[in-house]
């Protein structure tokens, strides 16, 4: 990703769009979940994976 992602921004776009209010003392909560989300998102995207690899049909546990 060539820019940072603002998890405060995010916060309060995404609340006003879904309509969802967000109490003052949920908000800072709100916002280091968001950081975390988007730390593990970029490790993943971050790994390599070859043009030939397929995405598994099915899961099984």
């Amino acid at each position: 990703m060539s820019e940072s992602f603002d998890a405060a921004a995010h916060c309060d776009h995404m609340a006003a769009v879904m309509g969802l209010p967000v109490a003052p003392e949920w908000r800072a909560g709100v916002i280091a979940n968001l950081e975390a989300t988007s730390a593990m998102a970029a490790f993943v995207l971050s790994f390599p994976l070859d043009d030939h690899v397929e995405p598994a049909p099915v899961f099984e546990a």
